[in-house]
């Protein structure tokens, strides 16, 4: 356990006090009728914000008796019981933050309830454990069964929590509320652009920039000034070489130049392929069809193709990759043991091609788009660095809330 010295004025507390918490464990299936449908939050619903993710959440049949006691309300928080996996650590905690709707919790999971809100608020007792988590505290009170990782429940009861004053609870929880909404508004941001660029993509490729008739094609309709033309045409593919051995996941100054694979960078390595940008095309497994562009200098594996040779000046490297990705390249892999994409195949394939003046044009316009998201994707990273920095400050006391106290302040 990490050994914290608390404010002087904060108190301490259990979870295990039942004065003021509750416990419920998840609800199994059952056999027995009636049955009443009702949404399960699983674990595969947890986000590592602390917010449930309910996007793909399973609608079971219960059974009637058990569900008025393990029903969530707003202010609950689910913990995690049993997970698996080195990179998931058991014990994660999610806000329950719905009015309305029939939710329960499964059975790799408890619900724990504040009872006395007068003392304790739910969303500062949620961040306290969202942090008593991000701090890996909870591996030390896990164990592993058969594969699994079960969090030892009753030493998790017996954590103490420290207790500031109410308005102090306030004043933390509003902080880092305020930052991860911030986060949330750039993710919603990134989102929208995401689908203004998918939308622009389907009325760009389809009717260009000129506003000018169209002619039928085996792709759909096209602008009359475009040609069909084959890939193998403009662009000889061809596999990389084998994966470096001095491949690092991140950067630094021996292993600065980047290792591209079939999605895209996978480390940095000392070594160079190429000195040359290059279109780079996922060649096999899952990933094989991804587009992407190696900058340069690169390495490419041989779990991708790139452009050995071009034949052609009147093409833009930025817009056949744009081009190429909204293709779909994977409908076009080989079926077997391992999913493959070969350059015969990709040599073949006929795309629809525009003056080079209008594709720089239409590549400019995506790549101010891709810059915009860059941005915003730098954005949400630098608050979600705040919004763990604060929260380690704000709950072990090194920073003091004291200073945002309003008493009209409501969480």
């Amino acid at each position: 356990m990490h050994e914290t010295n608390f404010p002087d004025h904060w108190k301490k507390i259990k979870l295990s006090n039942q004065d003021l918490f509750s416990f419920e464990s998840g609800i199994w299936k059952g056999k027995k009728a009636p049955f009443e449908e009702c949404a399960v939050v699983r674990n595969t619903n947890f986000t590592s914000d602390g917010y449930l993710d309910l996007t793909d959440v399973a609608v079971l049949p219960i059974e009637q008796r058990y569900l008025a006691k393990k029903k969530l309300k707003w202010g609950d928080i689910v913990i995690e019981r049993s997970g698996g996996g080195p990179k998931q650590p058991v014990g994660r905690v999610v806000f329950f933050n719905l009015n309305d709707g029939k939710y329960c919790f499964s059975n790799f999971t408890s619900r724990l309830r504040v009872i006395d809100s007068d003392t304790i608020l739910p969303f500062y007792l949620f961040f306290y454990l969202l942090y008593f988590h991000d701090s890996g505290q909870t591996r030390q009170l896990q164990q592993r069964t058969t594969g699994i990782r079960n969090l030892m429940f009753q030493d998790y009861k017996d954590t103490t929590i420290p207790l500031p004053p109410l308005p102090e609870q306030r004043a933390i929880a509003h902080i880092l509320h305020t930052i991860q909404e911030a986060k949330f508004t750039r993710q919603r941001e990134i989102a929208l652009e995401r689908e203004r660029k998918a939308a622009l993509m389907d009325y760009l490729f389809s009717h260009g920039t000129k506003d000018e008739p169209r002619k039928q094609t085996e792709v759909g309709e096209i602008p009359e000034s475009w040609k069909m033309t084959k890939l193998g045409d403009l662009v000889k593919l061809k596999s990389g070489d084998s994966r470096p051995k001095d491949l690092e996941s991140n950067p630094n100054a021996k292993q600065p130049i980047p290792v591209y694979g079939g999605n895209g960078i996978l480390g940095y390595t000392s070594k160079k392929f190429s000195d040359k940008r290059h279109l780079v095309i996922g060649r096999v497994g899952a990933y094989c069809g991804c587009v992407h562009i190696a900058e340069s200098p690169n390495w490419i594996t041989d779990n991708a193709l790139y452009s050995e040779k071009w034949f052609s000046s009147e093409v833009s490297l930025d817009f056949l990759a744009e081009q190429l990705g909204h293709f779909n390249l994977n409908r076009f892999q080989r079926r077997g043991g391992q999913p493959l994409v070969t350059q015969s195949i990709l040599h073949q394939l006929n795309i629809p091609l525009p003056p080079l003046l209008e594709q720089n044009i239409i590549a400019n316009i995506f790549q101010a788009i891709d810059d915009k998201i860059a941005a915003l994707e730098r954005e949400v990273e630098l608050t979600d660095e705040l919004f763990h920095a604060m929260l380690e400050e704000l709950m072990t006391g090194k920073r003091s809330a004291v200073p945002m106290i309003d008493a009209e302040m409501h969480i």
